[in-house]
Protein backbone atom coordinates (compact mmCIF):
# COMPACT_ATOMS: atom_id res chain seq x y z
CA UNK A 1 0.00 0.00 0.00
CA UNK A 2 1.23 3.27 -0.78
CA UNK A 3 -0.11 6.86 0.71
CA UNK A 4 0.88 10.36 -0.15
CA UNK A 5 2.16 12.24 2.79
CA UNK A 6 -1.04 14.56 3.71
CA UNK A 7 -2.68 11.33 3.52
CA UNK A 8 -0.88 9.91 5.93
CA UNK A 9 -0.79 13.26 7.96
CA UNK A 10 -5.00 12.95 7.71
CA UNK A 11 -5.13 9.43 9.04
CA UNK A 12 -2.98 10.31 12.12
CA UNK A 13 -5.51 13.25 12.84
CA UNK A 14 -8.66 11.14 12.57
CA UNK A 15 -7.07 8.39 14.59
CA UNK A 16 -6.64 10.74 17.27
CA UNK A 17 -10.35 12.81 16.69
CA UNK A 18 -12.14 9.56 16.05
CA UNK A 19 -14.07 11.43 14.15
CA UNK A 20 -13.84 14.70 12.00
CA UNK A 21 -15.18 17.08 9.58
CA UNK A 22 -12.78 18.37 6.59
CA UNK A 23 -12.40 21.85 8.03
CA UNK A 24 -10.69 20.27 11.48
CA UNK A 25 -8.70 17.49 9.76
CA UNK A 26 -7.11 20.83 7.83
CA UNK A 27 -6.98 22.61 10.80
CA UNK A 28 -5.23 20.27 12.65
CA UNK A 29 -3.16 18.57 10.09
CA UNK A 30 -2.19 22.17 9.14
CA UNK A 31 -2.89 21.64 5.27
CA UNK A 32 -5.39 23.57 2.60
CA UNK A 33 -8.45 22.31 2.48
CA UNK A 34 -8.37 20.87 -0.98
CA UNK A 35 -5.07 18.91 -0.12
CA UNK A 36 -7.19 17.32 2.76
CA UNK A 37 -10.28 16.75 -0.11
CA UNK A 38 -7.41 14.74 -2.08
CA UNK A 39 -6.00 13.20 0.87
CA UNK A 40 -9.54 11.72 2.37
CA UNK A 41 -10.52 10.44 -1.07
CA UNK A 42 -7.05 8.49 -0.88
CA UNK A 43 -7.93 7.54 2.38
CA UNK A 44 -11.66 6.39 1.85
CA UNK A 45 -10.22 4.66 -1.85
CA UNK A 46 -8.41 2.17 0.41
CA UNK A 47 -11.37 1.80 2.96
CA UNK A 48 -8.83 3.72 5.89
CA UNK A 49 -10.81 6.20 6.13
CA UNK A 50 -15.49 6.22 5.46
CA UNK A 51 -18.24 9.02 5.69
CA UNK A 52 -20.07 8.57 8.81
CA UNK A 53 -22.72 11.68 8.30
CA UNK A 54 -23.14 15.23 8.71
CA UNK A 55 -22.53 17.99 10.88
CA UNK A 56 -24.67 21.22 11.37
CA UNK A 57 -22.34 24.58 10.90
CA UNK A 58 -23.01 28.35 10.91
CA UNK A 59 -25.94 29.92 8.81
CA UNK A 60 -27.96 26.15 8.30
CA UNK A 61 -24.32 25.08 6.59
CA UNK A 62 -23.51 21.50 7.32
CA UNK A 63 -20.25 19.34 6.32
CA UNK A 64 -19.45 15.90 6.21
CA UNK A 65 -17.74 13.84 9.03
CA UNK A 66 -15.24 11.21 8.53
CA UNK A 67 -14.54 8.40 10.90
CA UNK A 68 -11.54 5.54 10.35
CA UNK A 69 -12.89 2.76 7.48
CA UNK A 70 -12.68 -1.24 8.47
CA UNK A 71 -9.20 -1.44 6.74
CA UNK A 72 -7.60 0.80 9.44
CA UNK A 73 -7.98 -2.47 11.49
CA UNK A 74 -7.72 -2.99 15.14
CA UNK A 75 -4.90 -3.65 17.99
CA UNK A 76 -4.65 -6.15 20.92
CA UNK A 77 -3.86 -5.41 24.02
CA UNK A 78 -2.48 -7.98 27.24
CA UNK A 79 -2.13 -7.37 30.74
CA UNK A 80 -0.42 -10.49 32.19
CA UNK A 81 -0.61 -9.90 35.57
CA UNK A 82 0.30 -11.76 38.43
CA UNK A 83 -3.27 -13.19 38.75
CA UNK A 84 -5.51 -12.10 36.69
CA UNK A 85 -5.24 -11.49 32.68
CA UNK A 86 -7.09 -8.29 31.22
CA UNK A 87 -7.55 -8.09 27.60
CA UNK A 88 -8.84 -5.47 25.25
CA UNK A 89 -9.11 -5.54 21.41
CA UNK A 90 -9.84 -1.51 20.40
CA UNK A 91 -10.19 -0.06 17.23
CA UNK A 92 -7.47 2.67 15.67
CA UNK A 93 -9.21 5.18 17.33
CA UNK A 94 -9.23 3.97 20.75
CA UNK A 95 -12.63 2.53 20.73
CA UNK A 96 -13.32 -0.73 22.71
CA UNK A 97 -14.37 -3.84 20.71
CA UNK A 98 -14.30 -6.37 22.85
CA UNK A 99 -12.42 -7.22 26.18
CA UNK A 100 -12.02 -10.43 28.45
CA UNK A 101 -10.49 -10.72 31.85
CA UNK A 102 -9.25 -14.51 33.09
CA UNK A 103 -7.38 -15.71 35.62
CA UNK A 104 -2.89 -15.60 34.27
CA UNK A 105 -3.55 -19.74 34.06
CA UNK A 106 -6.43 -19.06 31.24
CA UNK A 107 -4.56 -16.12 29.79
CA UNK A 108 -4.65 -17.52 26.46
CA UNK A 109 -8.01 -18.34 26.26
CA UNK A 110 -8.85 -14.83 27.43
CA UNK A 111 -6.64 -13.59 23.90
CA UNK A 112 -8.49 -16.24 21.90
CA UNK A 113 -11.93 -14.96 23.26
CA UNK A 114 -11.36 -11.46 22.35
CA UNK A 115 -9.71 -12.23 18.67
CA UNK A 116 -12.84 -13.86 17.82
CA UNK A 117 -14.88 -10.90 19.21
CA UNK A 118 -12.89 -8.57 16.39
CA UNK A 119 -14.56 -7.57 13.34
CA UNK A 120 -12.93 -9.91 10.87
CA UNK A 121 -13.05 -7.63 7.77
CA UNK A 122 -10.26 -5.61 10.27
CA UNK A 123 -6.72 -6.36 10.19
CA UNK A 124 -5.01 -6.76 13.38
CA UNK A 125 -2.20 -3.72 13.44
CA UNK A 126 -0.34 -5.02 16.27
CA UNK A 127 0.16 -6.37 19.89
CA UNK A 128 1.00 -5.11 23.25
CA UNK A 129 1.59 -7.39 25.91
CA UNK A 130 2.35 -6.14 29.51
CA UNK A 131 4.26 -8.37 31.36
CA UNK A 132 5.96 -7.92 35.45
CA UNK A 133 9.63 -8.27 34.06
CA UNK A 134 12.20 -6.42 32.17
CA UNK A 135 11.30 -6.66 28.25
CA UNK A 136 14.56 -6.80 26.16
CA UNK A 137 14.38 -4.63 23.09
CA UNK A 138 15.78 -5.46 19.58
CA UNK A 139 17.22 -2.19 17.30
CA UNK A 140 13.96 -1.01 16.87
CA UNK A 141 12.79 -0.73 20.16
CA UNK A 142 10.26 -4.04 20.06
CA UNK A 143 10.54 -5.98 22.73
CA UNK A 144 10.71 -9.61 21.63
CA UNK A 145 10.82 -11.55 25.35
CA UNK A 146 10.80 -10.71 28.97
CA UNK A 147 14.70 -10.39 29.78
CA UNK A 148 14.31 -12.42 32.75
CA UNK A 149 12.89 -15.26 33.61
CA UNK A 150 9.88 -13.71 35.97
CA UNK A 151 7.05 -13.82 33.84
CA UNK A 152 8.88 -16.06 30.39
CA UNK A 153 6.76 -19.02 31.33
CA UNK A 154 3.34 -17.37 31.37
CA UNK A 155 4.73 -15.24 28.69
CA UNK A 156 4.47 -18.16 26.41
CA UNK A 157 1.86 -19.94 27.86
CA UNK A 158 0.08 -16.95 26.49
CA UNK A 159 1.74 -16.44 23.21
CA UNK A 160 0.74 -19.66 21.78
CA UNK A 161 -2.59 -17.67 21.07
CA UNK A 162 -1.60 -14.83 19.28
CA UNK A 163 -1.82 -14.62 15.73
CA UNK A 164 1.50 -15.09 13.70
CA UNK A 165 2.50 -12.56 11.34
CA UNK A 166 1.84 -9.58 13.93
CA UNK A 167 3.81 -7.41 15.28
CA UNK A 168 4.11 -7.87 19.08
CA UNK A 169 5.61 -5.58 21.66
CA UNK A 170 6.12 -6.47 25.07
CA UNK A 171 6.58 -3.40 27.49
CA UNK A 172 6.81 -3.72 31.51
CA UNK A 173 3.88 -3.53 33.25
CA UNK A 174 4.40 -0.29 35.22
CA UNK A 175 5.46 1.36 32.14
CA UNK A 176 1.93 0.48 30.96
CA UNK A 177 0.23 2.20 34.26
CA UNK A 178 2.30 5.32 34.01
CA UNK A 179 1.05 5.75 30.22
CA UNK A 180 -2.48 5.42 31.50
CA UNK A 181 -1.62 7.73 34.39
CA UNK A 182 0.11 10.60 31.56
CA UNK A 183 -3.35 10.17 29.06
CA UNK A 184 -5.99 9.39 31.45
CA UNK A 185 -5.29 9.62 35.06
CA UNK A 186 -3.81 11.54 38.12
CA UNK A 187 -0.82 12.71 35.72
CA UNK A 188 -2.91 14.23 33.05
CA UNK A 189 -1.49 17.44 32.26
CA UNK A 190 2.04 17.16 33.34
CA UNK A 191 4.64 16.11 31.37
CA UNK A 192 7.32 14.56 34.26
CA UNK A 193 6.17 12.29 37.28
CA UNK A 194 7.11 9.12 38.82
CA UNK A 195 4.65 6.15 38.99
CA UNK A 196 5.18 4.34 41.73
CA UNK A 197 3.67 1.12 42.18
CA UNK A 198 3.54 -0.73 45.65
CA UNK A 199 1.39 -3.90 45.80
CA UNK A 200 3.24 -6.98 45.94
CA UNK A 201 5.86 -6.15 44.62
CA UNK A 202 7.14 -2.25 43.66
CA UNK A 203 8.15 -0.37 40.46
CA UNK A 204 8.73 2.73 39.19
CA UNK A 205 6.95 4.02 35.82
CA UNK A 206 9.09 7.21 34.67
CA UNK A 207 7.49 9.79 32.40
CA UNK A 208 9.74 12.54 31.48
CA UNK A 209 8.64 14.61 28.62
CA UNK A 210 5.63 13.13 27.69
CA UNK A 211 7.37 9.95 26.89
CA UNK A 212 8.69 6.68 29.58
CA UNK A 213 12.23 6.48 30.43
CA UNK A 214 12.99 3.22 29.74
CA UNK A 215 16.85 2.86 30.44
CA UNK A 216 19.93 1.11 28.52
CA UNK A 217 18.53 -2.01 29.87
CA UNK A 218 15.12 -1.24 29.77
CA UNK A 219 15.42 -1.56 33.07
CA UNK A 220 14.90 1.67 34.61
CA UNK A 221 12.31 1.85 37.56
CA UNK A 222 13.81 -1.42 38.79
CA UNK A 223 13.28 -0.18 41.95
CA UNK A 224 13.55 -3.92 43.35
CA UNK A 225 17.47 -3.59 42.63
CA UNK A 226 18.22 -0.72 44.71
CA UNK A 227 20.61 -2.03 47.09
CA UNK A 228 18.79 -2.74 50.37
CA UNK A 229 19.75 -2.95 53.58
CA UNK A 230 22.45 -0.68 54.34
CA UNK A 231 23.52 -1.78 57.39
CA UNK A 232 27.12 -2.72 59.34
CA UNK A 233 25.78 -6.28 60.06
CA UNK A 234 24.01 -7.29 57.05
CA UNK A 235 24.90 -7.12 53.19
CA UNK A 236 22.59 -6.22 50.96
CA UNK A 237 20.60 -8.64 48.60
CA UNK A 238 18.57 -8.40 45.47
CA UNK A 239 15.25 -7.69 45.44
CA UNK A 240 15.65 -7.29 49.48
CA UNK A 241 13.76 -4.19 49.24
CA UNK A 242 10.82 -5.21 47.13
CA UNK A 243 10.51 -8.24 49.77
CA UNK A 244 10.37 -5.71 52.73
CA UNK A 245 7.80 -3.19 50.79
CA UNK A 246 5.58 -5.72 49.66
CA UNK A 247 2.41 -7.12 50.36
CA UNK A 248 3.37 -10.33 51.88
CA UNK A 249 5.77 -8.31 54.28
CA UNK A 250 3.46 -5.80 55.25
CA UNK A 251 1.18 -9.02 56.16
CA UNK A 252 3.58 -10.49 58.28
CA UNK A 253 4.32 -7.30 60.40
CA UNK A 254 0.50 -6.88 61.13
CA UNK A 255 0.10 -10.32 62.28
CA UNK A 256 3.55 -9.63 64.83
CA UNK A 257 1.79 -6.35 65.86
CA UNK A 258 -1.65 -8.12 66.16
CA UNK A 259 -3.72 -8.28 69.49
CA UNK A 260 -6.12 -10.91 70.62
CA UNK A 261 -8.32 -7.97 71.27
CA UNK A 262 -7.99 -6.77 68.28
CA UNK A 263 -10.22 -10.00 66.69
CA UNK A 264 -9.01 -11.70 64.02
CA UNK A 265 -5.64 -10.88 61.84
CA UNK A 266 -6.35 -9.78 58.40
CA UNK A 267 -5.06 -12.30 56.21
CA UNK A 268 -5.43 -9.68 53.01
CA UNK A 269 -3.94 -6.53 52.52
CA UNK A 270 -7.64 -5.20 51.75
CA UNK A 271 -8.82 -6.58 55.04
CA UNK A 272 -5.78 -4.69 56.76
CA UNK A 273 -6.84 -1.32 54.70
CA UNK A 274 -10.63 -2.07 55.59
CA UNK A 275 -10.04 -2.21 59.46
CA UNK A 276 -7.71 1.12 59.45
CA UNK A 277 -10.27 2.58 57.89
CA UNK A 278 -12.81 1.72 60.74
CA UNK A 279 -10.01 3.10 63.16
CA UNK A 280 -8.99 -0.05 64.38
CA UNK A 281 -5.53 0.86 66.39
CA UNK A 282 -3.37 -2.01 65.41
CA UNK A 283 -4.46 -1.70 61.68
CA UNK A 284 -3.85 2.00 61.91
CA UNK A 285 0.05 1.81 63.26
CA UNK A 286 0.64 -1.07 60.36
CA UNK A 287 -0.74 1.21 57.81
CA UNK A 288 1.14 4.05 59.30
CA UNK A 289 4.31 2.59 59.36
CA UNK A 290 3.62 1.13 56.02
CA UNK A 291 3.28 4.85 54.60
CA UNK A 292 6.67 5.64 56.38
CA UNK A 293 8.84 3.12 54.62
CA UNK A 294 6.40 4.59 51.05
CA UNK A 295 7.62 7.83 51.57
CA UNK A 296 11.41 7.06 52.23
CA UNK A 297 11.26 5.31 48.87
CA UNK A 298 9.10 8.10 47.42
CA UNK A 299 12.12 10.31 48.80
CA UNK A 300 14.74 7.93 46.95
CA UNK A 301 12.96 8.98 43.66
CA UNK A 302 12.55 12.66 44.08
CA UNK A 303 16.38 12.50 45.14
CA UNK A 304 17.10 11.09 42.10
CA UNK A 305 14.64 12.34 39.51
CA UNK A 306 12.59 15.44 41.30
CA UNK A 307 9.93 14.59 38.89
CA UNK A 308 7.62 17.29 40.82
CA UNK A 309 4.86 14.44 40.96
CA UNK A 310 4.44 11.05 42.22
CA UNK A 311 1.56 9.03 41.47
CA UNK A 312 1.11 6.13 43.65
CA UNK A 313 -0.59 3.26 42.27
CA UNK A 314 -0.23 -0.86 43.12
CA UNK A 315 -2.77 -2.35 45.34
CA UNK A 316 -1.31 -0.77 48.49
CA UNK A 317 0.21 2.41 47.14
CA UNK A 318 -2.86 3.41 45.72
CA UNK A 319 -4.81 3.51 48.93
CA UNK A 320 -5.20 6.95 50.12
CA UNK A 321 -4.98 6.37 53.80
CA UNK A 322 -1.30 6.11 52.73
CA UNK A 323 -1.23 9.43 51.50
CA UNK A 324 -0.67 11.89 54.50
CA UNK A 325 2.13 10.06 55.52
CA UNK A 326 4.06 9.77 52.78
CA UNK A 327 3.52 13.09 51.87
CA UNK A 328 4.70 13.92 55.69
CA UNK A 329 8.22 11.66 55.17
CA UNK A 330 8.72 12.86 51.99
CA UNK A 331 9.05 16.55 53.24
CA UNK A 332 10.53 15.46 55.91
CA UNK A 333 13.47 14.03 53.76
CA UNK A 334 14.02 15.95 50.37
CA UNK A 335 12.38 19.08 48.29
CA UNK A 336 8.98 19.75 48.04
CA UNK A 337 7.36 17.05 45.58
CA UNK A 338 3.43 16.47 45.19
CA UNK A 339 2.13 13.43 45.65
CA UNK A 340 -1.41 12.16 44.76
CA UNK A 341 -3.28 8.73 44.57
CA UNK A 342 -3.69 7.03 41.20
CA UNK A 343 -7.07 7.29 39.46
CA UNK A 344 -6.95 4.18 36.85
CA UNK A 345 -6.66 1.68 39.47
CA UNK A 346 -6.76 -1.90 38.46
CA UNK A 347 -7.49 -1.40 34.56
CA UNK A 348 -4.42 1.23 34.33
CA UNK A 349 -1.90 -1.88 32.92
CA UNK A 350 -4.29 -2.51 30.20
CA UNK A 351 -5.51 0.91 29.53
CA UNK A 352 -1.78 1.98 29.07
CA UNK A 353 -1.05 -0.75 26.71
CA UNK A 354 -4.19 -0.55 24.91
CA UNK A 355 -2.66 3.37 24.00
CA UNK A 356 0.86 1.70 23.24
CA UNK A 357 -1.06 -0.43 20.57
CA UNK A 358 -3.44 2.29 19.02
CA UNK A 359 -0.19 4.15 18.79
CA UNK A 360 2.22 1.48 17.25
CA UNK A 361 -1.37 0.61 14.91
CA UNK A 362 -1.32 3.90 13.95
CA UNK A 363 2.10 3.94 12.85
CA UNK A 364 2.14 0.71 11.39
CA UNK A 365 -0.69 2.61 8.71
CA UNK A 366 1.08 6.15 8.52
CA UNK A 367 5.32 4.92 8.61
CA UNK A 368 5.14 1.52 7.08
CA UNK A 369 4.30 2.56 3.65
CA UNK A 370 6.34 4.87 1.29
CA UNK A 371 5.30 8.60 0.15
CA UNK A 372 4.14 9.50 -3.29
CA UNK A 373 7.14 10.83 -4.18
Amino acid sequence: MILSESARAVFAVLATAGSATRPRLAADAGLSKPTVSAAVAELEAAGLAAHSGTASGGIGRTAAVYRLGPAAGTVLAVDLGPAHTRVRGCALDGSLLAEATTSRADAADAVRETLVALPADAPLRTIVVAVGDVTAQDREGTGMRPATAKAGPAYDAMAVALPPGVPVHLENNVNCAALAELHEGAARGRHTFGYLRIGVGVGLGIVVGGRVLRGANGAAGELARLPYPWDDDREPRREALEEYVGAHSLLHRAARAWQSADGPCPRTTEQLFALAAEGRATARAVVARHAADVGRLAAAVAAVLDPGLIVLGGSTGADPQLLPGVRAELERLSWPTEVVSSTVGDLGTVTGAAGLAVARGVQTVTEAVRAKD
